[in-house]
């Protein structure tokens, strides 16, 4: 089991830049799948970005090229920077961890408890 804590939300102004952190506690963090998520008030949960054991990547056509997830095992930590930030990037963001990963977040069986990310004009 794992639990996960994000920090790092704000408010930034659009083109600005945000990094999000999601602290993991528990010694098997680094044979997850990682994943973030956001959800917009009144929408669904939406992929934004997956980190997978071996290293690869996959992002959401819509952050591609302005956000970036990485992951730090020795630190049990997963980063999103975003750069370039839109209105549109405006969501709770949450971090999450399963086995089999995907896109979809009906593949991840543990998850944050989000935080708040605002991008004003």
């Amino acid at each position: 089991q794992v639990q996960l804590v994000e920090s790092g939300g704000g408010l930034v102004q659009a083109g600005g830049s945000l990094r999000l952190s999601c602290a993991a506690s528990g010694r098997t963090f680094n044979s997850y799948v990682m994943g973030w998520f956001r959800q917009a008030p009144g929408k669904e949960r939406l992929f934004v970005a997956i980190r997978r054991i071996g290293g690869t990547t996959t992002y959401a056509d819509s952050v591609k090229g302005r956000f970036t997830i990485s992951r730090d095992n020795a630190k049990n930590t997963l980063y999103l920077q975003m750069n370039n930030l839109k209105l549109e990037d405006t969501a709770v963001y949450y971090c999450a961890a399963g086995n089999s990963g995907g896109t979809y977040p009906r593949y991840y069986d543990y998850w944050g408890q989000g935080t708040q990310v605002t991008v004003s004009s």
